[in-house]
């Protein structure tokens, strides 16, 4: 019997109106390995986090070029003002 009459997708046989590869034809043969194939190196990858799984690359800490040492104050230029007012005698 020679599966070039044979239709690439069918119904499925379990009642629903899916359409499911043929392996009787070539090419419904060939989409069925490939999409196992896919399938299992995706697998691997997300196992040994590889490839898009990996996770992202730390960044290693250097100090900041030609800081200042010490520290500068952070209230430079900014109000130093106590929030709330002093009463004044009067």
């Amino acid at each position: 019997m020679n599966g070039d009459d044979e239709p690439v997708f069918k119904k499925s046989k379990w009642g629903t109106n899916r359409y499911v590869y043929n392996p009787r034809n070539p090419v419904g043969l060939a989409l069925i390995i490939i999409s196992l194939a896919s399938v299992v190196v995706m697998l691997i990858l997300m196992e040994n986090r590889a490839g898009p799984f990996a996770p992202p690359a730390r960044p290693t800490w250097s100090p900041p070029a030609q800081e200042p040492w010490p520290m500068p104050s952070f209230t430079h230029g900014t109000d130093t003002a106590p929030a709330t007012p002093t009463p004044t005698a009067t």
